[in-house]
């Protein structure tokens, strides 16, 4: 074998930047807090009947921390992160210690648990079976097509966070668009803006509006009124504003953002394939993920709260308050049921659960890491004195304009944090307490932040629905921005005017 290596010539290829994942991002995240622990002074908080920090009682405290502790620290903060408990006495976390559960086993497993389910649904055929029927049945009413897909794309992108799935659309919006006399970007924009908005306005969204109350020691259901009105107002407006731009281009196309590309205007309605019709199979089946998502909503919603508006009301009989232990056993007792309907067989079932529960560990991961890193904070003891300089650039703001506030601050978060689920975990630990100072309810704080990093999202280049939305509709993605921003600048207004009234009337 020669070993001659070939001279340099300096034409090689050069190595594209790639933006690093949510995994690699948070072990950077680690090390970091780790290395700024050494150097942030440990203090205190004292805290109330709840533990929740008293306003104004800061204080500085001697870490009892040596090397060797801060070294295992870092060693096990993804341990910790998942099955870390908090010694009620000393406040420190570790696997072998007694007390609360500080970890995200909890969140962890409900994730692999609605992974298992949204991946027996899809195996069925008949999610996507059903979007296509509808698409197709609307083809010749284009206001019609646009709002009826980007409606069931928002529903699911408020109930289990529907983004990546969008992908497989593409290909039958696409020439469906085209067929209509519209462009590429409208396409893009109601698959894209569509999903997207629902997850903005995430109601249920186990990944965003999940997540993000757990970390923050509220309920799931807590503030889903809000939210729900926030869903209607702002899909409503991004509908409008699809439809709006498409009407534009069908009257005159040399107004198109995207532009034509050879063929485009061949398009005919006859050329798209009728998807199969809807079997009876599928019926049930799409009853049966109905169903469960509407009795997940029943489960965890706070009924006497939200219909009086008490937030400390007793609770009515019929309410199960349940979390998310509650949560995965449904959706892996779901999951099972559907494939049992679907008659996928014993093997196929068992396969596909385990299947979708290894295609989720990533996000599951990242909560880990996440939680992780908050558990080198409270055993350093940084935590509070972190909480306390936010505090001092808060203190004074009302409680509307602290809500905004918060979603300000969390824009640059989410461009940073691509993974939504790893920003609540990090996040909320900190922005939690801040609103018992501002007092506002924890749960405007959680919309305020999933509301900026689903805003995030629908743009950011590091988000493969974006980037790889916009590749499967041929469309560049600068003249993507140029749509779009209109809109991002309409919908910052308006949710900035939901969190300030949710925080000044809740």
């Amino acid at each position: 074998m020669s070993t001659e290596t070939a001279p340099e010539t300096g034409t090689g290829p050069k190595r594209k930047f790639t933006f690093p994942s949510a995994l690699t991002i948070l072990v950077i995240v680690t090390l970091g807090v780790w290395l700024l622990a050494f150097l942030i002074p440990s203090g205190a908080y004292d805290r109330d009947k709840n533990g929740s920090p008293v306003q104004g009682s800061y204080h500085r405290v001697p870490s009892d921390q040596s090397f060797t502790d801060r070294l295992g620290d870092l060693f096990l903060s993804p341990v910790n992160g998942l099955y870390g408990v908090q010694d009620e006495k000393s406040g420190q976390v570790g696997p072998d210690l007694a007390g609360e559960l500080y970890g995200s086993a909890g969140v962890f497993l409900f994730v692999l648990a609605i992974g298992a389910f949204i991946t027996v649904v899809f195996a069925t055929g008949a999610l996507d079976r059903g979007i296509g029927r509808l698409a197709h049945r609307l083809r010749a009413r284009g206001a019609l097509l646009i709002a009826g897909v980007m409606l069931v794309f928002a529903l699911l992108g408020t109930v289990e966070g529907f983004a990546e799935e969008t992908l497989g659309f593409y290909g039958l919006i696409v020439p469906l668009m085209l067929a209509l006399g519209y462009d590429r970007m409208v396409a893009t924009g109601t698959i894209i803006l569509g999903a997207g908005v629902g997850v903005l306005c995430s109601t249920v969204n186990p990944f965003a509006t999940g997540v993000a109350s757990s970390a923050a020691g509220i309920s799931l259901g807590d503030g889903i009124v809000l939210r729900a009105l926030m869903w209607v107002v702002l899909t409503a407006v991004t509908v409008g504003y699809v439809i709006r731009y498409a009407k534009r281009v069908r009257r005159d196309p040399s107004r198109s953002l995207s532009g034509f590309l050879p063929g485009d205007h061949e398009q005919s309605a006859a050329e798209t394939a009728e998807p199969p019709p809807l079997t009876a199979l599928h019926k049930v089946l799409l009853v049966l993920v109905a169903v469960t998502f509407a009795f997940m909503i029943f489960s965890v919603v706070p009924w006497s709260s939200a219909l009086t508006g008490d937030a400390d009301a007793t609770p009515y009989g019929f309410e199960l308050g349940w979390s998310f232990p509650q949560l995965a056993a449904l959706f892996l007792v779901a999951a099972v049921l559907v494939g049992l309907v679907a008659r996928f067989g014993e093997q196929k079932l068992s396969a596909t659960v385990a299947q979708g529960a290894a295609d989720f560990i990533s996000p599951a991961l990242v909560i880990v890491l996440a939680r992780g890193v908050t558990v080198i904070m409270n055993n350093s003891r940084i935590t509070d004195t972190v909480l306390n300089a936010v505090e001092g650039v808060v203190t004074g703001t009302s409680s509307a304009l602290f809500a905004v506030i918060v979603f300000i601050v969390n824009l640059p978060l989410a461009f940073l944090i691509p993974s939504t689920s790893g920003h609540a975990t990090l996040a909320m630990p900190i922005l939690a307490p801040l609103a018992d100072f501002a007092g506002v309810p924890r749960a405007v704080v959680v919309t305020a932040w999933q509301s900026a990093s689903g805003l995030m999202n629908m743009w950011v280049p590091t988000t493969a629905v974006t980037i790889g939305g916009v590749a499967l509709a041929k469309v560049g993605y600068d003249k993507y921005l140029r749509f779009v921003w209109p809109l991002l600048v309409i919908l910052s207004v308006l949710i900035g005017g939901f969190v300030a009234v949710g925080a000044v009337m809740t």
